[in-house]
């Protein structure tokens, strides 16, 4: 389970400070996790099918800690984004924030998460929330009409996604635009780059 941190809710404010430009995205982050009304709550989550193809869906984060490098997911074990990870457990994020003129995009790792392991997180998913695992049939299954499905909650089918942050991009398009990037195996010191 990713343990909530503590941010600062100062703005940013030096435009040439790398260490800013990261706190202020760690903050929509986290508010994404704390606020579901922020556009945070909702990034695209990118992966590669078997064939290959690149797949988009949207996602809500559940868990987003700075000192862990990590944020979380919950999905249906049974969904095409759980067949891609196993075959490739590299995935990416996209947060767009209209009113921070905001782009953040994250690369990962992903390790998929089942059984006792996440008893915690299933404990804290709200009852009415719980038919989001177990559809039948399983998603992407072909059906004879738009509602030819039933939503029972399945425990067995509720996954956690732990992604493991390898690489931040942010992209600012201020008056004047401003990119940098930011890597794990650097230990989080950034460089600016061409936006």
């Amino acid at each position: 389970m990713i343990k909530k941190d503590n941010m600062s809710r100062e703005p940013m404010n030096l435009p040439n400070d790398l260490r800013a430009f990261l706190d202020e995205a760690w903050r929509h982050l986290q508010e994404g996790v704390a606020d579901s009304r922020s556009p945070a709550r909702y990034p695209t989550f990118a992966t590669v099918a078997a064939d290959g193809a690149p797949e988009a869906r949207t996602v809500a984060l559940r868990g987003a800690s700075r000192s862990q490098s990590m944020l979380e997911l919950h999905t249906d074990i049974a969904t095409s984004k759980v067949v891609a990870l196993q075959r490739s457990p590299k995935a990416a994020f996209l947060i767009w924030l209209p009113c921070a003129n905001l782009q953040i995009r994250v690369t990962t790792t992903v390790d998929i998460q089942t059984g006792s392991a996440v008893d915690e997180q299933w404990d804290r998913v709200p009852v009415a929330s719980r038919i989001s695992y177990g559809t039948e049939p399983t998603p992407g299954t072909v059906i004879s009409d738009a509602y030819a499905y039933e939503k029972p909650s399945k425990r067995e089918r509720f996954a956690v996604l732990m992604c493991s942050m390898l690489s931040i991009d942010l992209v600012e398009l201020g008056e004047r635009h401003r990119r940098a990037s930011f890597r794990r195996e650097n230990n989080w010191v950034g460089e600016w780059l061409a936006p």
